[in-house]
């Protein structure tokens, strides 16, 4: 296992430690809901895509859908877990508003995915392992509406029975900073894989986050015991939906536990809520345990058995992960580990990228559309399946620098003009005049003119080689930035005799 970094904090009584686990709930993609055949999708008016089932009408019974129980196997065997050719639909009894069963349909003892694991990289480049416990698939609850009066609630059911799957970690992450990196993987791979659109702002992919606080070498002796006492008494953290919202809910709640400790107190095992306006969690109800729930076994399903062929087929049909495509872009298009990484965070950008690279310099490509197309992307709120520069103009402007007809100084100008839509690349570059100036004979001119008016700095070059430069700026404006700075440097060590 490819250790985690720790991260201690500095108390009043010494240093402490965080220890952090995930429950990622993330809805499945599919076009109907996990026991009905209702509509899934955000945006309906309320209470419009509610079947019979998802509002539990008397004497009507769920039906599995075949295409969730598909995606949570590939979801599984996208994370090297183990699936589970038998598995057990439970209920879980709590009692909510908008659960109008009384209870949720989920998986307890028997979930259908087991034990994986997902490799982690930091923004340093190093690596880490958290260890998947368990996924399982559940539906989901209602919502509740506390903003359409100021005396009532509101129950929107649109959302009841949607499927999902819980992703359940090991507490194996150890500051708030691999919690979040974690979960941008695991969205990663869900939307490579496409079992989850991994929307964030819908609430599609969301984190509760488990965080206890312990002194140094506690949770040493929890992973050689794998007795929980070693660690701090946890709290939940539910449904945080972004990066830095975990980051900054599990900085507060570490800070929290570590001064109520400190003061002689103790945790609560609780469920908080994170206030993302006051940057703080707050309390929401005592954490339940298992025996809470009173789970039993679903009497309206039998036991899910899955056909080992199906799976198999399943297996054989899996795309090429990000693991595995940032291996390829390194080794095939010679990238660092650092540009294929950025490159295959988004599968559109990794997409776009292959596109522009073939024929091209695809180390050039990548420094295009991971910085100047990047930054024009996010300055202007767009993703990059919206960019108005398609991949093709970005290899037609790598060729024109390939080929010596602009410099990529020039090059910067081009790309502005493409993105405010004048044109092609060469379009632009004629319409312009932008080509390079690659004449020998003009540039020697310019540049004999240029030593006979300074002699001094002539000489100088000669002792000081690197005072050369004063002269390819010289050149550049006497041809307004379009001569090939390569032929200028050659010329110029020619005439210099350096």
């Amino acid at each position: 296992m490819t250790e985690t970094t720790v991260k201690q904090i500095q108390g009043r009584t010494g240093p402490w430690e965080m220890v952090l686990g995930l429950e990622v709930h993330a809805q499945v993609a599919s076009n109907a809901k996990l026991f009905s055949g209702a509509a899934v999708g955000a945006g309906a008016e309320p209470n419009t895509q509610v079947s019979l089932v998802d509002a539990a009408m008397p004497g009507m019974l769920p039906v599995i859908n075949r295409r969730c129980v598909e995606q949570a196997v590939r979801t599984g065997l996208g994370l090297k877990a183990q699936i589970n050719a038998r598995s057990r639909f439970d209920r879980k009894n709590y009692f909510y508003p908008d659960l109008p069963q009384g209870y949720q349909i989920s998986q307890f003892k028997e979930p259908i995915v087991g034990e994986g694991e997902v490799l982690v990289e930091r923004d340093d480049g190093s690596a880490f392992t958290v260890r998947i416990e368990r996924l399982h698939l559940e539906q989901d609850a209602g919502k509740s509406l506390h903003d359409q009066d100021p005396d009532y609630t509101y129950v929107d059911l649109n959302r009841s029975g949607t499927a999902l799957m819980e992703i359940v970690s090991r507490p194996d992450m150890r500051s708030a900073e691999e919690a979040a990196a974690y979960v941008k993987k695991l969205r990663t791979i869900l939307v490579y894989l496409g079992t989850c659109d991994g929307d964030m702002e819908k609430g599609n992919l969301r984190a509760d986050v488990n965080v206890s606080v312990c002194r140094p070498g506690a949770y040493e002796k929890f992973r050689e015991t794998g007795d929980f006492k070693h660690l701090g008494t946890r709290c939940e953290i539910k449904n945080v939906n972004s990066f830095r919202f975990i980051q900054q809910a599990i900085e507060y709640e570490a800070r929290r536990q570590i001064e109520i400790l400190e003061d002689g107190g103790s945790i609560d095992q609780e469920t908080r809520l994170f206030d993302t306006v006051k940057g703080e969690t707050r309390s929401m109800r005592s954490k339940e345990d298992a025996h809470d729930y009173r789970y039993f076994p679903d009497p309206d399903l039998l036991p899910l058995v899955l056909d080992p062929a199906w799976i198999k087929e399943i297996e054989a049909s899996l795309p090429e992960l990000p693991d595995a495509k940032k291996a390829r872009f390194q080794s095939q298009y010679g990238l660092s580990a650092y540009d294929a990484g950025v490159l295959i965070g988004e599968q559109a950008r990794a997409d776009y990228f292959e596109a522009a690279a073939k024929g091209r310099d695809a180390k050039l490509v990548a420094n295009w559309v991971t910085n100047d197309l990047a930054a024009r992307l996010t300055a202007g709120g767009l993703d990059i399946d919206d960019s108005p520069i398609p991949p093709a103009a970005v290899a037609e402007l790598v060729r024109l620098i390939e080929d010596g007809v602009i410099s990529s100084k020039i090059a910067k100008d081009v790309f502005e003009r493409m993105w405010a839509g004048e044109g092609s690349p060469e379009a632009i570059v004629e319409a312009q005049g932008l080509k390079q100036v690659s004449d020998t004979g003009a540039l020697e001119a310019i540049i004999d003119g240029l030593i006979a008016a300074n002699p001094d700095q002539a000489a100088a070059v000669k002792e000081k080689p690197q005072a050369i430069g004063w002269f390819v700026g010289q050149v550049m404006k006497a041809t307004g930035g379009k001569a090939n700075p390569g032929m200028i440097n050659q010329l110029l060590k020619s005439r210099l005799g350096v």
